[in-house]
C-alpha cells in the first residue's frame, strides 16, 4: 500500500509515519510538506521524514499560489467567518490538499492521510477537497482510528519512538501558520474566562508594546487586488510578508473568538492576522466609494456564504466557483489608492481616492449647489411612503368603523 502523508514536522505527522508503517502491511509513506508560508525552516523536514519512516518526502512551495488563489480572493469578496475570523487556516487547506491529490496521481498512491483530529475542522476540509478532486483515493484519518486520545498521549508516543517533536506538555498550544496568520488553540484558551496570555503570541505586539505614535500605510488596488504598498510594485507574497510585519508591529489584527465549528461544537481560538486586517479594512473602504448601493448591500450577502462555504471545506464547489465570478464582476471598477492609519490595535482610514470613485463632491456637499434640487426630495418621500400612508389610513377606517358599531 502506498500512502501520501500531509507532513508538517508538528506532533500529530511526526507520530503517524510510524504508526502507518505499524498498521497497514507494506506500507510505503511519501511525505508532502507544503510551505504556505508558515516562517520554520521546511528543510529539516526532509531528514526528519526519512529518519521516521517515508521513503520519500516532496516539499512544495505554495506561498504565490495560497495568496493569489485563495487569500486575494477572500479580500475581494470581504469575507469573515461569523463577523470575525478572516479564515486563515480554511483557505489554506484545499489549496495543500489539491496538491496532495497531485503527488498521489504522479505516485500512484493508493491513499491520501491526513493528521487532523476527530473534533477539528479541517478533515472536512481535506478530504471534502480529496473527494471533489479524485473520488477515488482512499483517506486516512489516524486520529479516528488510533488509542492515542490526547496530545499528551501522542507526545508520550514520539518520546517512545524517539522522533523529537517542536511542543512540550507545558506549552501544547494547537498552532497552524502560515503567510495570512497564526492561530492558537487548547490548553488554559479552552476556557473563554481565561485572559489570554501575552507571551501567547508569536506574530503580533500587543496593544501596550506597541509604539505610541501611529503609522501610515498605503496601498493601492487594481480590481480588488493589492499591487502596490506605500508606492512600491510588490508581487503579491512580498506585499503580504511587508504587511505583516507593519500590522505585527502596530498590534494589528490580533482575535480573540469563540466560534462555532462545523462539527457541532463551539471552540475558542487567538488568531494573529496583521497583514490580512490591514487589506481587508483598506479593500473594504475602496469599496465604499466604488460600489453601487444595491451591489454593495448584495455583496454582503455572497461574502457571508462565501465565509461559510470556505470554513466548512467547500471550496472547490460549483456553488463557490459562481460565488467567486460574482466578486470578480464586482470587483471590475475596484481600483484606487487608500491611506490606513494604525495605532496600538487600531486600522482605520486615514483617506481614499479611485477613477471610480460614485462619490461626487458637487452632490454630496452640504454648501450651496446646482446639481441637486432638494426640492425634489419632497416628491420621492410622498411616493417612497405611500405603503405606509395607505396603511395607516385603512387602519384609520376600520377603527372608525368598530367605533360606530
Amino acid at each position: 500500500m502506498k500512502v501520501v502523508l500531509a507532513y508538517s514536522g508538528g506532533l500529530d505527522t511526526s507520530i503517524i509515519i510510524p504508526w502507518l508503517k505499524e498498521n497497514y502491511e507494506n506500507c510505503e509513506v511519501i511525505a508532502m510538506a507544503a510551505d504556505v508560508g508558515q516562517g520554520e525552516e521546511l528543510s529539516p523536514l526532509r531528514e526528519k521524514a526519512i529518519k521516521s519512516g517515508a521513503s520519500k518526502i516532496y516539499i512544495e512551495d505554495l506561498k504565490e499560489e495560497f495568496v493569489k488563489e485563495a487569500v486575494f480572493p477572500l479580500i475581494k469578496a470581504g469575507a469573515l467567518y461569523e463577523g470575525k475570523y478572516l479564515l486563515g487556516t480554511s483557505i489554506a487547506r484545499p489549496i495543500i490538499a489539491k496538491r496532495l491529490v497531485e503527488i498521489a496521481e504522479k505516485e500512484n498512491a493508493d491513499a491520501i492521510c491526513h493528521g487532523c483530529t476527530g473534533k477539528g475542522n479541517d478533515q472536512v476540509r481535506f478530504e471534502l477537497t480529496i473527494m471533489a478532486l479524485n473520488p477515488k483515493l482512499k483517506i486516512i484519518a489516524p486520529w479516528r482510528d488510533w488509542n492515542i486520545k490526547s496530545r499528551e498521549e501522542a507526545i508520550d508516543y514520539a518520546n517512545s519512538k524517539g522522533i523529537p517533536i517542536p511542543v512540550t506538555k507545558e506549552r501544547s498550544y494547537s498552532m497552524d501558520r502560515n503567510l495570512l496568520h497564526l492561530s492558537h488553540e487548547g490548553q488554559d484558551l479552552e476556557d473563554p474566562w481565561n485572559e489570554k496570555k501575552d507571551n501567547l503570541l508569536m506574530i503580533c505586539k500587543t496593544p501596550e508594546q506597541a509604539p505610541d505614535k501611529p503609522e501610515y500605510v498605503e496601498i493601492e488596488f487594481e480590481k480588488g487586488i493589492p499591487v502596490k504598498l506605500n508606492g512600491e510594485e510588490l508581487d503579491a507574497v512580498d506585499l503580504l510578508t511587508k504587511l505583516n510585519e507593519i500590522g505585527a508591529r502596530n498590534a494589528v489584527g490580533i482575535t480573540d473568538m469563540v466560534e462555532n465549528r462545523l462539527v457541532g461544537m463551539k471552540s475558542r481560538g487567538v488568531y494573529e492576522t496583521p497583514g490580512g486586517t490591514i487589506l481587508m479594512n483598506a479593500h473594504k473602504e475602496l469599496e465604499e466609494i466604488c460600489l453601487d448601493r444595491n451591489t454593495s448591500h448584495f455583496k454582503e450577502i455572497v461574502a457571508n456564504k462565501f465565509a461559510e462555504l470556505a470554513y466548512d471545506g467547500n471550496w472547490y464547489t460549483p456553488l463557490m466557483d459562481s460565488i467567486m465570478a460574482f466578486v470578480n464582476e464586482t470587483q471590475r471598477t475596484v481600483s484606487g489608492t487608500v491611506v490606513m492609519k494604525l495605532y496600538k490595535g487600531n486600522c482605520v482610514v486615514a483617506k481614499k481616492k479611485s477613477p471610480y470613485s460614485l462619490h461626487d463632491i458637487d452632490i454630496a456637499t452640504f454648501g450651496e449647489d446646482e446639481v441637486y434640487d432638494q426640492k425634489d426630495s419632497q416628491g420621492f418621500i410622498k411616493l417612497f411612503g405611500l405603503p405606509l400612508k395607505v396603511r395607516a389610513m385603512k387602519i384609520n377606517d376600520y377603527k372608525e368603523k368598530l367605533i360606530k358599531n
